[in-house]
Parts: C-alpha cells; sequence; structure tokens
C-alpha cells in the first residue's frame, strides 16, 4: 500500500496548483477558499481542468488524468463551478422538499382510508413486501417490512419529544398514517411506496404522469438518491447517478439516465402536477445559463450534466415570458 500523502500548509497546496499549471489571478482569495473549503473538496470541481494522459488513457480504455491542468485553466472557474453546484443542490432541495410533501399525503390518505395504522399493517401492503424474507446480508431472516418498520420506530423515538409525537403516543398509543408521515424522512416514504400494491401504486404515479406505479417507484428511489447528495453537500453537477430511472418512452432519446439532468427533469414533471405556476423550472433554466462557468476547453459543459442540445425548447420545460 502507498503512505499517506503529506501534510501541507494552505500557502504549500497554493503552490503546488501554481506549479501544475493552475492560473490564480489572487492569492489572497485562494488562499481564502482552501481555508475556508478545503483543497479535497475544491479538487472535485478541478478534476475536469486536468489534462488527459493520452497513453495511459489508450492503454486503460477510459480517461485518465495528469496532475498538470489544461492550459489556460482558472482557479476562478474552479470556485465559480463549486458556487454552481452548490446553487443547483439547493435547487434540487426546493423541489424535492415539495414532492417529498405532496407523496406523504397521496400515501397516507390512500391508504389511511383503508386502515388509520396501514403502515403497520400488512394486510394493506404488498405481499413481496410484507411476507418475502431476505435471504442474504444483515436483514436476513427479515422482511421488507420489518426492515421498514425498524427504521421507522426508530426515527418515531427520535421524535419522541415533539409535541404532536407525544400527544398521539400518550392519548392514542399509536400514530395513524397522515401523522406518522410527519417522522419519516424521503428515504422511508420511497420504500414504503415500493412496497404499496400495485393499484395503489398505479393510482399515485397517474397523479404525476409516471407510464406505472412500479416506474414511479423507481423514481422515487432515484430522486432519494439526489436528495441525499444534495443533503450530504457532495458534488452534484456531473455525478454519475447509481440508482437509475428509466426514460420515459415518450420523452426525448437523448437523455441520459446516468446524468444529473434527467432527474431535474423528473422533477420539473412533477412539479408541474403539484405546483404548476411555481417558477422553479425558469430558475433551472437560468441556472444553467448564467452560473456554469464557460472554459475554452469545454472541459466544463451543460452536456457533462447530462442536458441536450435544444432542452430549454422541450414542452416540459417552461418558456421565459
Amino acid at each position: 500500500m502507498k503512505n499517506l500523502k503529506p501534510w501541507r500548509s494552505f500557502a504549500d497546496q497554493l503552490q503546488q496548483l501554481q506549479d501544475r499549471g493552475l492560473e490564480v489571478d489572487n492569492p489572497g482569495a485562494a488562499l481564502d477558499y482552501l481555508e475556508r473549503l478545503g483543497y479535497y473538496r475544491l479538487s472535485g470541481y478541478w478534476y475536469p481542468l486536468r489534462a488527459i494522459d493520452t497513453a495511459a488513457s489508450t492503454a486503460q480504455g477510459k480517461a485518465v488524468r495528469l496532475d498538470s491542468f489544461v492550459s489556460g485553466s482558472r482557479l476562478e472557474d474552479v470556485v465559480r463551478l463549486y458556487v454552481f453546484d452548490k446553487r443547483l443542490r439547493l435547487l434540487a432541495l426546493d423541489a424535492l422538499e415539495r414532492i417529498e410533501m405532496a407523496v406523504r399525503v397521496d400515501v397516507a390518505h390512500l391508504l389511511g382510508q383503508r386502515d388509520p395504522e396501514a403502515h403497520e399493517n400488512p394486510a394493506c401492503l404488498h405481499g413481496n413486501f410484507t411476507k418475502k424474507v431476505i435471504a442474504k446480508g444483515p436483514d436476513a431472516g427479515k422482511t421488507q417490512h420489518q426492515v421498514w418498520l425498524t427504521k421507522y420506530y426508530s426515527m418515531l423515538h427520535r421524535a419522541r419529544k415533539e409535541p404532536f409525537v407525544a400527544h398521539h403516543q400518550q392519548q392514542y398509543g399509536a400514530m395513524p398514517i397522515w401523522v406518522a408521515v410527519e417522522v419519516w424522512d424521503f428515504g422511508l416514504l420511497s420504500k414504503l411506496f415500493a412496497g404499496m400494491q400495485h393499484a395503489d401504486q398505479q393510482t399515485i404515479a397517474t397523479l404525476y404522469g409516471a407510464p406505472t406505479g412500479l416506474a414511479f417507484a423507481q423514481w422515487l428511489r432515484s430522486l432519494n438518491f439526489i436528495r441525499n447528495v444534495s443533503a450530504h453537500h457532495s458534488r452534484l453537477w456531473n455525478i454519475n447517478v447509481l440508482e437509475r430511472s428509466d426514460v420515459p418512452a415518450d420523452w426525448p432519446t437523448q437523455l441520459d439516465n446516468a446524468r444529473p439532468f434527467f432527474y431535474f427533469c423528473l422533477m420539473q414533471q412533477l412539479l408541474s402536477v403539484i405546483c404548476p405556476n411555481s417558477s422553479w423550472g425558469l430558475r433551472f433554466k437560468g441556472l444553467l445559463e448564467n452560473d456554469l462557468p464557460v472554459v475554452a476547453s469545454q472541459q466544463i459543459s451543460p452536456q457533462e450534466l447530462g442536458a441536450f442540445p435544444g432542452w430549454k425548447g422541450w414542452a416540459l420545460w417552461p418558456q421565459h415570458k
């Protein structure tokens, strides 16, 4: 195994970047960025500006980067990209909060009509979720519903001092689903939706224009992935999405379900139902038009996000007035 890289002072970190070809117009501001944001966090944003090792890339069949930077690379563009990504994450969280709240209500309203404690009642959910035993892993021997309930009870315990939780526990000894949803996170919501009966999934999916209930369940899993990336301040703009949804058959074929842009399209689709007069779509378009750095090497571009030429004219996205 290799030895860990040595500790470097902020001044030495900056000098190393300059030695590798990164242009720094304002050293004082550059040191401030390194002190506040950290070398390692910023490294994910200057990575696209590092030169390609042609020989190694050919040998390995994938892009291999050198430590040196493409000529003309500037720290200013790295910081602008970091700020763009921060704004992108905040925009995602804005949309996902509204989506989470709306789908919570839909799930609670539908299942609660059947049984106020439907989330704890296996008869109200799909048999694969409540009866099929997990064969391998740390949850072996349990059902998905049992695993879900363990996480739910843990969240309920953490929220035990919340007035609405304490009231229901003291007065009724139980939580109806329309109250219980208030302690769920997006992950718990998406997992319960995946465990609902197919007809119930389809009922909710139809509200949002999803092709099937199973497709909508996957949309929620994918959006939960985006939510976790955003909430943990991780790099989002060009991330390789691991929890992927299929592109709807009637959507543009240029969409790439491995790139974040497609999931912003899903957010816009859901928001068009939840709050059709929202300015969110225009704000997203404005962010890409005005805040994504333009560099001569084209290493930073909307295509890295997954956007395709002409996407702004797609009817899914609102047009500037």
